[in-house]
């Protein structure tokens, strides 16, 4: 399988192009890759006595893969900590912004391969989420006994994204 690109190539927030039109002229962007978040909200909603939100504080894309990761870390650490069924736990953001790259022949006999730059749109690799700063990308509802727990759990989903975070409590 074919690895990943390194993310200072995406890191910066640019205009998303995401238009897509049943006619071919009006649509910029020819396919749409696979979005690899499996689920955005888990557990059962209903009156919490408290939210954890986890927040931004930097403008940045941030992959899908990353918000996966992000996901799978906080779910499983809250499962084990606070019980199955005991939480709300939702994924803010979504990864509209498509990544593009137009990779280019090296070596022997690439000038014969490659467009080079005449036809630089890009091939679509992936899926990114536009975050502002101050933006609470995921969120949780829990009891106030277990808000400890939370903020553990949201902790440890800030080191699988690649951007800084804090912690907000709401009661």
């Amino acid at each position: 399988m074919a690895k990943l690109r390194k993310f200072k190539c995406y890191k910066t927030v640019k205009r998303p192009f995401t238009r897509f039109s049943k006619y071919r002229n009006k649509s910029y962007v020819r396919s749409r890759p696979v979005v690899r978040m499996s689920r955005h909200v888990t557990g059962k909603q209903k009156d919490y006595g408290a939210t954890v939100h986890l927040v931004s504080q930097q403008r940045i894309q941030i992959r899908d893969h990353a918000f996966e990761s992000a996901r799978q870390a906080t779910n499983r650490s809250l499962e084990r900590n606070v019980g199955k069924g005991m939480y709300f736990f939702r994924i803010r953001t979504f990864p509209h912004h498509i990544l593009r790259e137009n990779p280019l022949a090296k070596g022997a006999g690439a000038d014969r391969l490659s467009t080079g730059m005449s036809h630089a749109f890009g091939k679509c690799i992936g899926r990114a989420a536009q975050i502002k700063e101050g933006q609470e990308m995921l969120t949780v509802q829990l009891d106030r006994a277990k808000v400890p727990e939370a903020r553990r759990a949201l902790k440890l989903a800030s080191y699988k994204l690649p951007c800084k975070c804090k912690v907000v409590v709401q009661a």
